[in-house]
């Protein structure tokens, strides 16, 4: 299978699973397969063991959904190492980027019951945002083509505490664009923040209770939420990272207040499974609004782009067979990804950021888990 484009690749996909899996330290069982699905977890099961291994991830915790039902969820590894408490599919993790997922989805919601209009400037929304040569849209900026920067230096791992999301906007509101709105794609998670903080002024409510209403109680997502180091929940796996020299220790404290939109959220595979389900086919949403999400967008030269609106996807197809996103920050990686032909989703979250896997190993990536559960599926199907 393939799936071009998505950063996941790069960080996972090589050729396929060592010859000798190293066995996980521990295991949590959540959800387990019916019968007929027996061969395929067994084959799972060590696939992400090696996943585990091959980045040195204190835990590992991955779920998988077929036809729309979560099938699969396991928990590998430790949520503390120091006081040895082993990860569960409950456990909390930073799914980063992923968040960008949720907050596209919420976008939809709100365009669907006509509370904003995606093709008007953002200063229609956020007024005191400041004005460009050519105007930013809420569309420009879920599709990364607004020109507004990424992250410069250590930007991403502050630890200064934000009142309101809309404080975070100066960090770089004043600085001059990447380029024109619209000219090519340039990847921003300060991009996504601002559409945060126009999705609150449009609906009237602050991003946390606006994701809660148009996301995570419509899909039954319970455990989904803000990373808030003011309060951290009580299942929330301790974070950690790798330094120079190679050791795994306790990240360093950071405060993601300014970045909840875009990359500061809380959740497990299972709920990210979830999610990911109820994309398949039109109900939560509808079909012209899963269209945005999940077509490449295009530069104002018409070149596309490998990206949705929220969601890598096949840059040639129209609304891709495949679509996807990883999230990377400090003290943790996730990963979520759709094949729509199979009707299967596959949703990862580790408690260390990772670098390039170990010499010698070759971890699956997630079309492999997609492979085992979609034939064992089909398998059971025929007569």
């Amino acid at each position: 299978m393939r799936f071009t484009g998505l950063i996941l690749t790069a960080l996972l996909a090589l050729h396929g699973p060592p010859a000798h899996a190293q066995p996980a330290a521990v295991s949590c069982a959540g959800i387990r397969p019916p019968g007929d699905y027996a061969p395929a977890l067994a084959q799972a099961r060590t696939l992400a063991v090696q996943l585990k291994e091959a980045f040195d991830f204190p835990a590992l915790s991955i779920a998988v959904a077929v036809d729309g039902r979560v099938v699969w969820s396991e928990a590998f590894g430790y949520a503390d190492v120091e006081r040895r408490a082993p990860a569960c599919p409950g456990t909390l993790f930073r799914i980063g980027s992923v968040s960008k997922t949720l907050t596209a989805a919420a976008a939809m919601r709100l365009r669907e019951a006509g509370t904003i209009d995606l093709d008007l400037p953002v200063q229609s929304y956020v007024a005191e945002f400041p004005r460009h040569a050519a105007p930013i849209t809420l569309r420009l900026l879920g599709t990364h083509l607004s020109g507004i920067r990424h992250y410069r230096g250590e930007e991403d791992v502050g630890n200064v505490r934000y009142a309101r999301l809309a404080d975070g906007l100066g960090i770089f509101s004043h600085d001059p664009l990447e380029h024109d709105p619209g000219a090519r794609f340039t990847y921003s998670s300060y991009g996504y923040n601002l559409l945060g903080v126009a999705l609150e002024r449009a609906a009237g409510k602050d991003f946390e209770l606006l994701l809660r209403e148009t996301v995570l109680t419509p899909l039954g997502m319970r455990a989904t939420t803000l990373d808030r180091s003011d309060a951290p929940p009580a299942n929330r796996a301790r974070f950690y990272e790798q330094t120079e020299d190679g050791r795994i220790e306790p990240a360093r404290e950071v405060d993601n207040s300014y970045k909840w939109p875009s990359g500061g959220l809380l959740s497990t595979p299972e709920d990210l499974a979830r999610f990911g389900s109820a994309l398949l086919e039109p109900g939560y949403l509808r079909d012209e609004s899963l269209a945005l999400l999940f077509t490449s967008a295009v530069t104002s030269a018409g070149s596309p782009t490998g990206y949705g609106f929220g969601w890598q996807v096949e840059p040639t197809a129209s609304r891709g067979r495949q679509a996807g996103h990883i999230g990377a920050l400090l003290g943790g990686v996730a990963g979520l990804f759709i094949d729509f032909d199979r009707r299967v989703v596959v949703a990862f979250a580790a408690n260390l950021k990772g670098g390039p896997p170990k010499p010698g190993t070759q971890p699956a990536p997630p079309p492999a888990f997609v492979e085992l559960f979609a034939n064992a599926r089909d398998r059971a199907r025929r007569p």
